[in-house]
């Protein structure tokens, strides 16, 4: 019995799909847990206050707070990790397989981000949405694409892959200049003066991850302090973690951190952030409050936004002649892609968190709604297509 128990543990952490099935579940036991009597336990947790005081330094903030600064701090960094490696070593070190995804991405966060602010033009908090329908998760749409088994081509997933990358990058510059408080002047200061270290570090192959971790964590506290997103930290430490080791040319630190880290987010911070903020109770939640604006601009965006803006550029650019599908896929597969990164779950609930989460009113909707509902219409349809067109194929 143990024996197979391992064998099943094994097998499942090496499947693709591992990721988006524990995101699925992570999400239904959140739901749960908000409709049933267990919902005061799951407002209590998040809401139990977490305080860390190192001299006069205090941080002090919910859990929910901790898990959204903190844990997704270190998704970010993974983010970093992987945009440096493919933009150096990987698929995007290649201009002729940038312009597609990239036209892609810039589409399918434009259109959606138009599609909300067409629902919600006449409301200014409703508007700070506006990004919430423009990102991609890669999780869930890597781990719906794995459910399609070897009749998925290579160059589909590198595609996939990359638009995920360059909306991450989008995402990146949206918090950054959309969703800050107000800026601390100190605590910028601090952050400056980490950079500068760790491009110290960078130039003579510093190879101690302690070293970067530890700048890491005081540029992290920096940015938080100073009103920046601390996601933020995450990024700019990525960019600086060697690619290659001089005194072994064989051996890369950052493809080593990224490794360690892949496990640890996938199967951990993600789950739990999922569960963090996909707990939606569904009491008093009616017809009224679906049709609000919020819901359903953003639930439009994801859902034809996203197919709109991706597959409509991507055509655009071919037919001019300006870039070519990659090898193995054809126009239904590309449709079905563009439908499939209309799931942006984790990071549309993320943006969400940012946006309204200093209004100082009682919001009469409910954003994850709209995220919920064209994430799984986008997931659905993309599946579909993706099945019928890759057998066909």
């Amino acid at each position: 019995m143990i024996e197979k128990y391992k064998n099943f543990k094994d097998k499942f952490f090496k499947m693709e799909a591992s990721g988006g099935i524990l995101l699925i579940m992570a999400s239904i036991v959140a739901m749960v847990f908000a409709n049933t009597s267990l919902n005061v336990y799951y407002e209590l947790f998040l809401s139990t206050q977490v305080a860390v005081q190192v001299g006069s330094l205090e941080i002090s903030k919910p859990l929910l707070l901790w898990i959204n600064d903190g844990l997704m701090a270190v998704f970010f960094f993974l983010v970093g990790l992987e945009l440096k490696r493919e933009l150096l070593d990987g698929e995007l070190s290649d201009k002729k397989n940038i312009i597609l995804p990239a036209v892609g991405a810039i589409g399918g966060m434009v259109f959606p981000a138009l599609l909300y602010v067409y629902f919600n033009y006449d409301d200014p908090i409703a508007l700070q949405g506006w990004a919430i329908p423009a990102a991609t998760d890669i999780a869930f749409a890597l781990g719906v694409l794995a459910l399609l088994g070897s009749r998925v081509p290579v160059s589909l997933k590198i595609f996939l892959t990359s638009i995920a990358i360059f909306d991450d990058v989008g995402a990146i510059l949206i918090i950054a200049f959309f969703y800050t408080a107000q800026i601390s002047t100190t605590a910028l200061v601090v952050v400056a003066l980490c950079i500068p270290i760790l491009a110290l570090f960078n130039k003579f192959n510093l190879e101690s991850k302690s070293m970067y971790i530890l700048v890491g964590v005081i540029m992290w506290v920096a940015t938080l302090k100073s009103g920046v997103h601390a996601t933020l930290a995450g990024v700019i430490l990525a960019m600086f973690i060697p690619m290659k080791s001089k005194a072994d040319p064989s051996f890369s630190p950052l493809k080593s951190m990224e490794h360690d880290l892949h496990s640890v987010v996938a199967f951990f911070i993600l789950p739990v952030f999922a569960f963090a903020n996909a707990g939606i109770n569904f009491s008093g939640v009616g017809l009224e409050q679906l049709q609000h604006g919020v819901p359903m601009g953003i639930a439009f965006g994801l859902f034809f936004g996203k197919q709109i803006g991706i597959f409509g550029l991507c055509w655009i650019v071919i037919k001019l002649g300006l870039t070519k599908l990659p090898n193995g896929m054809s126009y239904s597969s590309l449709y079905g892609t563009a439908a499939l990164c209309g799931i942006g779950f984790t990071m549309s609930l993320f943006i969400g968190s940012l946006a309204f989460e200093e209004t100082g009113v009682d919001l009469l909707f409910d954003e994850r709604l709209g995220i919920v509902l064209g994430s799984l219409l986008s997931g659905l349809l993309g599946f579909f297509i993706l099945k019928f067109s890759l057998k066909k194929t």
